[in-house]
This record gives C-alpha cells, structure tokens and sequence, in this order.
C-alpha cells in the first residue's frame, strides 16, 4: 500500500490546534523580477535589437541602413505539482480537531513552487530529482559569460561581472548563502565591510542595487551568484489550480485504489513559465578557485 498520513500514527487521538510548518522556500527571482502575464499557450517575446550606432550623415551625402534583428524568445509554460495520500479517517478528523492540514498544505505548496521557480529558470532541472529537464528549453544554465568564484574577494567577483555586462545595467544579483557569507566576512582594519551580509542577515540591497539571498542559486553545487539586468527576464503563472481533495481512483499511479485503502489524495497544480531574453544580460559567478588565488573570467559568448 502506497504510503500516507495516517490519524494515530502520524498524531496523537486529543485535541490537536496547531501545526508546526516546517516547509521552507523562496524566490529570487520574484525578489528581483516582477511577474508578467503569461499565456497558457505559451509566449513569443520579441527581442528587438539594433548593433549599429546612428550615422552621421553630411549635406549631399549618402545615407546607409543600420543592422536590424528582431528575434522571438518562446515562453513555454510547465506543469508543476505536489500530491500526497491521505486517510480519510485523518480528513474527517482534522476538521473535528481544527487540525489545519489543508491551509498548511497550501502553504508549502506556495513555497514549494516559489523555491521550485528558482530551482527551474537558474539551472534546466527539474526540482525534485536534481536532473536536467527536456521540459525547460530557456534558463540560466545557458548563461556562458562567467566569473570564476573566490571565497576570499567576493566583491571583487561582482565588480568583474558587472564590468562584463557592457551596455546593459546591473538591476539585480542573486546570491547564495556561501557568497553572502563570504561577503559578510570581508574586513579592513578589523572591521566589517560589509555588515549587511554578516551574521547570517538578509540583505535586500547592495550599494542601493537589489540583491535576493537564497539556497536555489547554489543548487547545482556550482552557482553562487547571478547578476544583471534582470529586465531582460520574464516570468509569471499561466494557471493556478486550487488545492483539490480526489476521492477515488490511483492518481499517483501507486497501483492502490484509493477507496480500497479508505484513502484521499491531495493534488495543488500550477503552471508556469519563464525565459531569459538575452543572455549577454547577466553574468554568473560560480566554480572556485583557492582563496586568494588569481580570478580567471570566461571569454564572452558572441551573439
């Protein structure tokens, strides 16, 4: 029988007011990047882009056209969910005891997704198992322009990346917690210089720049920072649906029917979608090199 909460087991039989939820996770890229509206069907974004500078031009002189690429970027959304078996003697039970497994379970549900987005449009796997998706054609793990971490000058990594970002601005930077530590570590003359990342604080800006500090940038074990110009990025839900309480059948294709086992199953779905619209506009920090030792900076991908 496939695996489910269960009264008794999972909690005591007298009265339970309030649960403990553990669940844990953000995003940021929604600290940096506002939502946009998202079609269910997918979205084209064109990139508009002209290389040339303007001409001057002299009296009685010829006029020459400047280079002109319009490029569209497919947002695509994704299906993501959570699901869970549950007694339904727990069901019933939950509202007699205001036992709230159902708001708490939308609750993680929201962060799940929130980390899940992160996890997704930083690295092209699929949050769950680690692994690189065929489902995510657009993230930053195709993002070639690189600065090579050091744990020992970490402002210095950020000022090398967003000197590589030429012509575009620096809006944003999400860093792992391991980068803003290092950051927080960083002294002259036996004193901080940077406080705002010491001790563990959330910093939300740098130097008056946006800055999200979250686990989901170093998930791929390399990442440590993204920074750029988070404009040129987009995301947003396509379709949320409500946390819904199935009765029958074997959603989760466990081979136990759910009335067999006097079961419920408990789905949230959500669609998503997300693209980077040009590469060139961010830059990653990640890899390491040793404390202290000479930075190395990838050539930068030509278009």
């Amino acid at each position: 029988m496939a695996d489910a909460l269960e009264m008794g087991t999972m909690f005591p039989q007298d009265l339970t007011e309030d649960l403990f939820n553990t669940v844990r996770g953000k995003s940021a890229i929604a600290e940096l990047c506002p939502q946009s509206p998202i079609s269910f069907t997918g979205n084209d974004v064109f990139v508009f882009s002209m290389d040339d500078e303007v001409a001057l031009v002299g009296e009685g002189e010829k006029k020459e056209q400047g280079a002109v690429a319009v490029e569209p970027v497919k947002i695509v959304p994704v299906k993501i969910e959570y699901g869970k078996r549950v007694s339904d003697e727990f069901m019933y039970a939950s509202d007699e005891k205001r036992l709230d497994i159902l708001a708490a379970f939308n609750e993680g549900f929201a962060a799940k997704v929130a980390r899940g987005l992160d996890i997704m449009a930083m690295h092209g796997v699929n949050p769950r198992t680690g692994t690189k998706s065929q489902l995510i054609t657009n993230s930053f793990a195709d993002v070639t322009n690189v600065v090579t971490y050091d744990a020992s000058a970490p402002d210095d990594n950020l000022m090398e990346a967003i000197a590589g970002l030429g012509d575009y601005d620096c809006t944003g930077m999400a860093l792992s917690k391991d980068f803003a530590g290092a950051m927080g570590k960083i002294k002259t003359n036996n004193t901080l210089v940077y406080p705002e990342f010491a001790f563990g604080a959330q910093a939300t800006a740098f130097y008056g720049t946006p800055c999200a500090v979250n686990t989901t940038v170093s998930f791929d074990g390399q990442t440590e920072a993204i920074v750029g110009d988070y404009s040129a990025f987009r995301w947003g839900f396509a379709k949320e649906i409500p946390l819904e309480v199935i009765p029958y059948g074997d959603p989760d294709g466990s081979g136990d029917d759910l009335k067999a086992y006097n079961q419920v199953y408990l789905r949230a779905e959500a669609y998503i979608g997300w693209g980077v619209l040009d590469d060139n506009a961010f830059y990653k920090i990640a890899g390491s090199v040793n404390p202290g030792s000479v930075k190395t900076t990838s050539a930068k991908a030509s278009k």
